[in-house]
């Protein structure tokens, strides 16, 4: 999901036209997850659209100061309209917005999929929904369904619980049962799968070239026999399902397929419209009103300016009005989102403790690869890593912290992104490491190869390195299979012996 920073403020206006039933105009409204800013107070223009009937809410960690602050928030919401949806993307490893409010630290699923210890993850899922529902949150945007199948893919990776459908299946049943355990409604996503392209639909639109029979719909069959109550569709274009429209937009494959051949008959939700996929081919707007016609339930428009969300609800309202959109698809996707809010709307009045060591756990059993020449202590700790995703949570992790835990005598060094002057940043590494060993990590060199080429540099200058991967596995690299917190405690431990 994404967020945009505000740039042309958007005013609310009145419908020129003649109003609609007002039934129709809350099922208009059931159909839209909107995201908002603020940490106390709601926005009069969210007000009113609670109370015609907003199906949901999205929190970002623009919301977030930390947990008291959080359950009054969502309080607060219900107060306007108890059968809101609050919803949040908490998918767990580096990727979440609830740092500030607590949140268990868990690693991220390819980390999980390496265990492939199905209770593991079960409990792991079952600790960030249990936080959830001491902060009144009933719905979780996760988990990914993906398969993470090209190695350049930018945006699934670590996301993703592995390269194997039946892994992945596995870890998704395992997910969804601990989650609904808790009364979270979790969200498998994104729907036929976004593991096969090259693109990051956040940046632009998405293509997934396969044929039809090597498509990645196994892991979202499982989701839906294990009774996941939404999916989430992804911005890709898939030419052997419809090679016009991406399958947030597509009648071919979220009616079609989704519906008739696959029979998943719970709520269909979009990803972000704000997305350049769709924002820049389609506009928000047109892309709620298409989606919607195309067999969608809510759409999210997940930016802080809720000017983009009335836009988006006005498209839809003028749509119902000259019959572009029919008035018995709204109502079956309000149905399907109102059946959604009598399960989940509703926090738990009492929230049983969970695993806290869980996390820790799955990420030390995920580490792969050897550390060479041997546990290290004083060391110089040059961690390389690209820059944090403008649309994912970021909590500020980094290694050298993680080191510091565990060993008060180590240095070191954060690079996240590539250094306009990069032999300048190695004689600057190099001079402040001293003679103390030297551990380089990097994540996802392939994607980043200025990764690649500023430990060549360093190892040039320097022997015996220690190397580590934070993202997928490159070569024997120590290996952490992602970058949260407990996969850098975990990484950190074996470096310096301390387990």
């Amino acid at each position: 999901m994404s967020q945009r920073i505000p740039g042309v403020t958007h005013t609310e206006r009145q419908p020129a036209r003649t109003a609609l039933p007002v039934d129709l105009d809350e099922a208009a409204h059931r159909c839209l997850v909107a995201g908002f800013e603020g940490t106390t107070a709601v926005p009069d223009t969210l007000k009113r659209l609670i109370d015609r009937g907003l199906g949901g809410v999205i929190l970002f960690t623009r919301n977030v100061r930390d947990a008291e602050q959080v359950r009054r928030l969502t309080d607060t919401l219900r107060a306007l309209r108890p059968d809101l949806l609050v919803a949040i993307d908490n998918e767990g490893g580096g990727i979440g917005h609830l740092v500030t409010a607590g949140a268990p630290e868990v690693p991220g699923s390819y980390a999980l999929g390496v265990v492939d210890d199905p209770d593991l993850t079960a409990r792991c899922a079952d600790a960030l929904a249990g936080h959830l529902a001491t902060l009144g949150i009933t719905a979780s945007y996760a988990p990914v369904a993906d398969i993470q199948r090209q190695a350049g893919n930018p945006i699934v990776r670590t996301r993703a619980f592995g390269t194997e459908p039946e892994l992945v299946s596995r870890h998704l049943g395992a997910w969804i049962a601990a989650t609904e355990a808790r009364g979270i409604a979790s969200c498998a996503k994104h729907f036929p799968g976004h593991g096969g392209t090259l693109t990051d639909s956040h940046h632009e639109l998405a293509v997934d070239p396969r044929p039809y029979e090597e498509l990645d719909l196994g892991p979202f069959r499982a989701a839906i026999a294990a009774g996941v109550p939404m999916l989430m569709s992804a911005h890709v274009v898939f030419p052997a399902l419809d090679p016009n429209r991406p399958a947030t937009l597509s009648r071919r494959i979220l009616g079609d397929l989704l519906r008739h051949e696959l029979g998943f008959d719970g709520v269909l939700v979009s990803d972000a419209l704000e997305m350049k996929s769709i924002a820049d081919l389609y506009g928000e707007a047109a892309g709620a009103r298409i989606a919607l016609a195309a067999g969608a339930d809510q759409v999210i428009v997940a930016v802080a300016d809720l000017g983009v969300t009335l836009e988006c609800r006005d498209a839809l309202l003028e749509a119902l009005r000259d019959g572009v959109l029919g008035e018995e698809r709204v109502r079956e996707a309000a149905g399907r989102v109102e059946r959604l809010v009598e399960r989940y709307a509703t926090p738990a009045s009492e929230v049983a403790v969970w695993d806290a060591g869980a996390g820790l756990e799955a990420a030390r059993r995920a580490l792969r690869g050897q550390v060479s020449p041997g546990p290290v202590s004083g060391a110089h700790v040059v961690d390389l890593f690209p820059a944090p995703h403008p649309a994912l949570n970021w909590g500020g992790e980094d290694l050298l912290t993680a080191v510091l835990g565990v060993d008060p005598t180590a240095t070191g060094t954060a690079v996240n992104g590539e250094p306009a002057d990069l032999e300048g940043a190695v004689e600057d590494i190099l001079a402040r490491a001293g003679g103390a060993p030297l551990v380089v990590a990097t994540c996802d060199a392939g994607l980043h190869p200025w990764q690649a080429r500023m430990r060549e540099v360093i190892e040039a200058r320097r022997t015996g390195v220690v190397r580590v991967a934070t993202g997928l596995p490159e070569g024997d690299d120590l290996c952490a299979y992602g970058r949260g917190k407990v996969n850098l405690r975990a990484v950190a431990e074996v470096l310096v012996g301390a387990r």
